[in-house]
């Protein structure tokens, strides 16, 4: 019975510290993305942002991936984040330091308190916070749990000597401790039990300080292995997680009397003393390699270089190890596809050269262009289909949608210029046509206008900005007024006899309805945008009413 309440106890152990992390991630919400950027200006506040952001939603792994993505952007310089991962480090503790006060006969409180958020709130953010409390209650209860099965172990001669033989033996202690966390993929768990057995008398603080070592060796452990495919970004913050934590425990080996000493003095609590070991240890890490995350950074860099193959094209943003956060893998998505976006006007850009130069290599350029936008397009609708499958909030699915609909409508807008516009260029150099000056003029004058639009479009999806999207719909009805204008002006250029615009005719003509067909799939961008803020205006009105 022993053996089954600990094993029982264990997994509610892991599965309150899950449900703590996932209810305090999906209430602090993607803003926290927004936050931990304007936190990093310089090394200090970079800590401070790193520790703040990870205590708010208990998380360093979800850190860690934000910071993959802000390197991946050039958002953030890898030295930046080097500096926010020794806060996120601290930040960490917190779990451990709230589980350490003596509240596990609240358990069932804390839990009810849990569940009445869960299950009476309306308001999406109060239930995730409900989901952290509950969390917390899990932990709590679990902890209650293992208590009482490991007090009669007490007395057990066998329990007693092994527990001696990892005081004795610290490389035995710490190996065991970061296998156990790498296992288990929760350094607060191993500490939740090194707190158990501290306080059933099993450990002296000497044990539990080898414990503390090995845990935060082996909590880089999950990051490590699934960053072994990855981007060479999430390679290099995961590497750099685990060489602070080797580096530190080396650090701290020679003096565990002194630390032993220093936490002892702290309180005279023992579960307590190993809570302000775990935050002490990270803190000090933080002070002694602050000064040195430049020629770190440098190290990281030479040791963790780019491979050949990563050089190729593909998705940068598109990570899989954050589908199970949705708000955070809904903007990996959105990134990919404003990456997609920016390629697409580049190719819009470029056409326009190719009706005033006989510039074919220019032409075979832009084609190739096209082949990147597919690839794009596959890629991040595998992605959202992915995403899908996970449990998604009303405003998620939306913000999905919303992706969805912007890669495809950049797809097509690749095809136009691929397949029909290209075409239409490389006619004109074939046959020798030039446009007339009032002609290109027209055109050129068109296609910046749409130019412009395209530029509204993408900055309204990626602020989600409806206003703006309500100004790209206004700018469609205008355009299309300006093309028809202007196939009416070309018209009556050619009634005047105009030898260059009876010539260029078909071209003239094709290309500005190309362009207008390019200007319609810039507005289905921005369609579900509009229409949530006239749901949100009807919704309004029948409140009002």
């Amino acid at each position: 019975m022993i053996f089954i309440s600990l094993f029982g106890g264990v997994l509610l152990l892991l599965y309150g510290i899950k449900l703590l992390n996932d209810g305090l991630q999906n209430a602090a919400g993607s803003k926290i993305r927004s936050l931990l950027r304007s936190l990093t200006s310089n090394r200090l506040t970079a800590v401070g942002g790193g520790a703040f952001i990870t205590g708010l939603i208990q998380s360093s792994s979800a850190t860690s991936v934000m910071l993959v993505g802000f390197v991946s952007a050039g958002l953030m310089s890898f030295r930046q984040t080097l500096a926010v991962m020794l806060g996120a480090d601290i930040g960490a503790t917190l779990t451990v330091q709230l589980i350490a006060f003596h509240v596990y006969d609240y358990a069932v409180l804390i839990i009810g308190i849990g569940l009445a958020f869960v299950l009476y709130s309306k308001k999406t953010i109060t239930r995730n916070v409900g989901e952290g409390i509950l969390g917390f209650g899990f932990v709590f209860l679990s902890l209650k749990i293992m208590t009482d099965a490991i007090t009669p172990l007490q007395e057990n001669e066998l329990f007693r000597l092994v527990f001696v033989a990892l005081t004795d033996t610290p490389a035995l202690g710490i190996a065991l401790s970061a296998l156990l966390t790498g296992l288990i993929h929760s350094s607060a768990a191993t500490m939740g039990i090194a707190l158990v057995l501290a306080k059933s008398g099993l450990i002296p603080l000497k044990t539990a300080l080898y414990i503390i070592f090995g845990a935060n060796i082996g909590t880089c452990a999950t990051a490590l292995i699934a960053s072994l495919r990855s981007p060479v970004e999430a390679r290099r913050v995961a590497w750099a997680h685990v060489l602070f934590k080797l580096f530190g425990v080396l650090l701290f080996l020679p003096f565990v009397s002194p630390f032993q000493e220093l936490v002892a003095a702290s309180t005279s609590d023992l579960p307590r003393q190993i809570a302000n070991a775990n935050t002490l240890f990270n803190v000090i890490l933080a002070v002694c390699f602050l000064p040195f995350t430049g020629p770190f950074a440098r190290l990281i860099l030479k040791v963790i270089p780019e491979k050949e193959e990563e050089k190729k094209f593909g998705p940068l943003y598109l990570d899989d190890h954050v589908l199970g956060t949705p708000s955070l893998a809904l903007g990996q998505a959105a990134r990919e596809t404003l990456r997609a976006s920016d390629i697409v006007r580049g190719m819009l850009v470029d056409s326009i050269k190719t009706f005033k130069t006989d510039d074919t290599d220019a032409i075979a350029g832009i084609k190739n262009q096209d082949n990147l936008i597919d690839l794009l397009d596959r890629h991040i609708r595998l992605y959202i289909s992915r995403l899908s499958s996970s449990h998604l909030t009303e405003s998620q699915s939306r913000r999905a949608m919303t992706v969805l609909e912007a890669s495809r409508n950049l797809e097509s807008i690749g095809d136009i210029i691929d397949r029909n516009i290209m075409p239409l260029a490389m006619k004109r150099i074939s046959k020798g046509i030039t446009f007339s000056r009032e002609g290109i003029e027209e055109i050129t004058l068109f296609h910046k206008r749409i130019i412009d639009n395209f530029d509204a479009a993408m900055s309204s999806f990626a602020g989600n900005d409806r206003d703006l999207a309500d100004r790209v719909i206004r700018n469609k009805e205008e355009l299309g007024i300006m093309e028809r204008e202007l196939v009416q002006a070309h018209l009556d250029r050619l009634r005047k006899g105009l030898r260059e615009s009876i010539e260029t005719s078909h071209v003239h003509l094709d290309l500005i309805g190309n362009l207008a067909r390019i200007n319609s799939l810039i507005t289905h961008i921005i369609y579900p945008i509009a229409e949530e803020k006239r749901a949100k205006g009807r919704e309004d009105m029948g409140i009002d009413q």
